[in-house]
C-alpha cells in the first residue's frame, strides 16, 4: 500500500462499486482467498478491516489488491487508478510524450486489442500522390489496431497525409509521411526559432491543392517557403482569399527511405 494519503471520494467510488456489484465486506474478503488460492500470491487476499480502511480513504490498495478488486466488481484498472487521479489519459498520448532521455527500443505493440478509428477505402490511387487530410482521401472509417497512429493525438488534431508527389519540406517532411495537425495553432511566427529544423511548419489549405511548408504572411500575402534541399520554388498566395491556415504540424509518422529506393 502507498502511504500517501488519498482523497476522501476515491473510499466512497470504491465503496460505490462495491455496492453496485452487490457484495458485502465479508463477501469480498471470502472471494479474495479464492482469487489468492488461484493465483497463489497471497497478497491478493483481502481482509475485512483492510477494506474498511481503504473505504474510508486511510489507504490506498496495492496492484495485487487492485487486481482482486477490478475481478470481484467487474472494474477496470484504469477505472479505479481514475479513482485516485492516476487516470491512463496521458498514457493514451504515447510514448512522444513522456520526453525519456535516452534512445532505446520500444518493442511490439503489446495491446493487439486496442482499436482505433481509422480510414478504409481510398478514393482512387490518385489521391496518394497529392497532400491531403486523411478524413477527405476515404470513403469510410472502421476500427483498426492502433500501432504506430498512437502515437498521433487524434483527440485535438486533425490527421493529414504527405503526397508521394510533394517534395515541398523534403527531406524534413519526405513523401508518403503521415503529419499530426494542431488547427488550434494557426498564426504565423514571425521569429525566434534558433535553426531551420525548429522553424513552425504549417498546413495550408490552396484552392487547387494542400501543401506543407514553412510560412511567412506580409500583409495579405502568404508566402509559402520550401526546404532548402527540396528543389521545389517559393510560392505566394493571397490569404485569405486563395488560401488558408489549416494548423500547425506538430507530429510526423515518416519512413526515411524513400518507397522508389525501397
Amino acid at each position: 500500500m502507498l502511504a500517501s494519503k488519498p482523497s476522501p471520494e476515491a473510499g466512497k467510488r470504491l465503496k460505490a462499486a462495491r455496492l453496485r456489484a452487490r457484495l458485502s465486506i465479508r463477501d469480498v474478503e471470502r472471494l479474495s482467498h479464492d482469487i489468492a488460492s488461484e493465483q497463489s500470491n497471497p497478497d491478493c487476499c483481502i481482509s475485512h478491516s483492510w477494506l474498511v480502511q481503504v473505504e474510508n480513504s486511510e489507504f490506498v490498495p496495492g496492484t495485487y489488491k487492485v487486481y482482486t478488486l477490478c475481478r470481484l466488481y467487474k472494474l477496470k484498472p484504469e477505472e479505479i487508478l481514475a479513482f485516485y487521479g492516476l487516470g491512463l489519459r496521458d498514457a493514451d498520448q504515447g510514448y512522444m510524450s513522456l520526453k525519456l532521455p535516452n534512445t532505446h527500443l520500444l518493442g511490439p505493440v503489446q495491446e493487439p486489442k486496442r482499436e482505433l478509428l481509422a480510414p478504409l477505402g481510398l478514393r482512387g490511387a490518385e489521391q496518394l500522390n497529392q497532400t491531403n487530410l486523411v478524413s477527405r482521401m476515404f470513403e469510410k472509417w472502421g476500427e483498426i489496431p492502433v500501432g504506430l497512429l498512437q502515437q498521433i493525438d487524434l483527440r485535438n488534431s486533425l490527421l493529414a497525409y504527405i503526397g508521394l508527389k510533394d517534395y515541398t519540406m523534403y527531406p524534413l517532411l519526405r513523401p508518403g509521411s503521415l503529419v499530426q495537425v494542431d488547427s488550434r495553432q494557426k498564426g504565423i511566427q514571425a521569429g525566434g526559432w534558433p535553426n531551420e529544423y525548429e522553424r513552425p511548419i504549417y498546413f495550408v489549405e490552396m484552392r487547387d491543392r494542400c501543401v506543407c511548408s514553412w510560412c511567412d504572411l506580409v500583409g495579405s500575402d502568404l508566402f509559402l517557403i520550401p526546404g532548402p534541399l527540396s528543389s521545389q520554388q517559393l510560392r505566394r498566395v493571397r490569404h485569405p482569399l486563395d488560401a488558408e491556415i489549416i494548423g500547425r504540424v506538430t507530429g510526423v509518422v515518416m519512413s526515411l527511405v524513400d518507397r522508389q529506393s525501397a
